[in-house]
């Protein structure tokens, strides 16, 4: 369905498009963001005049801090391109603090920083990139003399809700690695029980972001999540289920080496030691780069980023996990790919027999009915 046919389907306000077309955005493209963004929050088509009318009405204030990161997902949602990161900053939240994307620095930044914390305290949407390193007292990470431990803890006590972007902030990441010689934790772990909403993946997807902040737009509260505080619209499936290389797998067509002619067909990279068997994310439907491709799509199979430990527990990264929990008739690709070949033998054998049989007596038949 394209974006006509689902603009004849809602019921935006025409103030709301009118105000929006004076922005200098088209209301096919507004309309084609609202209806991605619902579609991404696996919400009903019904869903999108709410989400417009909470674009419209809402613009929160927002505090992006970084602490032991890459700013790689910074990097990510500078790249954002529907809608672009100047449309969100500009339009849809209003950036009290991001020390990537400011203009101050130094004592000025900080102090921006310190005097939103007060004047929007319980209302600002927090977003925390990179893990909080504890060991030396906190001595490994400091911004403007302040421990990123002290400063963490006091912007998410004083928030109404904090996302945890990247895979650093939402389980610790690379930092927190064996053998974790700065004693780096997640903010969740930091300061349990606060209202954290966990986005990982190295590095996030913008789109993701944007949905998350669009939901708490819409419903005043952070989306519905997982054992591990990752949202459900986002990673409630694995990656596996959704893969578009998902049918060579079932059909025991694997991929033994990069460059390979598996490998040049899209067979799967199971073998190759893709960890799509054990990883949630939206990444085959919900892709990077303008949603243009992914890893898997790339050819280069899943290393569960946004799986908590995944740089201990997912190594080494080409090589294959043999035994997957609860991954059930698919335990292991050699079992499947012979079984299916063994199952497939038997049918086309079967099959065979059939017609032999069905050639011979047919001909009898008739050879009596000429008879």
């Amino acid at each position: 369905m394209n974006v006509d046919q689902k603009s004849t389907q809602v019921s935006i306000p025409e103030e709301i498009l009118q105000k929006w077309e004076a922005k200098g955005v088209s209301r096919r493209d507004f309309i084609k963001f609202c209806t991605a963004t619902t579609a991404a929050l696996a919400l009903p088509l019904s869903f999108v005049p709410k989400v417009a009318q909470a674009l419209e009405d809402k613009r929160p204030p927002v505090i992006w801090v970084e602490y032991q990161s890459c700013s790689g997902d910074s990097e990510a949602f500078l790249r954002a391109n529907q809608p672009t990161a100047g449309d969100i900053i500009l339009e849809t939240i209003s950036l009290e603090y991001s020390d990537v994307v400011m203009a101050a620095s130094g004592h000025l930044a900080e102090e921006a920083k310190h005097n939103a914390m007060k004047k929007y305290a319980g209302k600002y949407v927090l977003i925390v990139e990179g893990s909080i390193p504890r060991g030396a007292g906190g001595g490994y990470c400091t911004i403007g003399g302040k421990s990123a431990v002290d400063d963490c803890k006091e912007l998410v006590k004083n928030a109404a809700a904090t996302i945890c972007v990247g895979t650093c902030a939402a389980f610790g990441g690379l930092p927190a690695a064996a053998p974790n010689p700065t004693d780096a934790v997640s903010v969740m772990d930091l300061v349990p029980g606060a209202p954290i909403v966990n986005l990982p993946g190295c590095p996030v997807n913008a789109t993701n972001l944007t949905a998350t902040i669009v939901h708490f737009l819409t419903f005043g509260k952070l989306p519905a999540v997982d054992r591990l505080g990752r949202p459900k619209f986002a990673y409630g499936k694995r990656i596996h289920d959704n893969c578009e290389r998902r049918s060579h797998f079932d059909a025991g067509q694997y991929a033994e080496a990069f460059g390979d002619a598996g490998h040049s067909q899209g067979w799967c990279l199971y073998k190759l030691g893709c960890k799509g068997p054990e990883t949630f994310h939206n990444c085959p439907t919900c892709r990077y780069n303008e949603g243009v491709s992914w890893p898997v799509m790339a050819g280069h199979g899943c290393i569960g980023c946004s799986e908590p430990g995944f740089w201990d527990t997912m190594s080494p990264f080409y090589r294959r996990l043999p035994n997957v929990p609860g991954f059930g008739v698919e335990d292991t690709a050699d079992q499947i790919g012979l079984g299916l070949a063994a199952a497939t033998a038997v049918a086309f054998g079967a099959h065979g027999v059939v017609n032999i049989g069905r050639s011979y007596f047919g001909k009898n038949d008739s050879d009596a009915d000429q008879e």
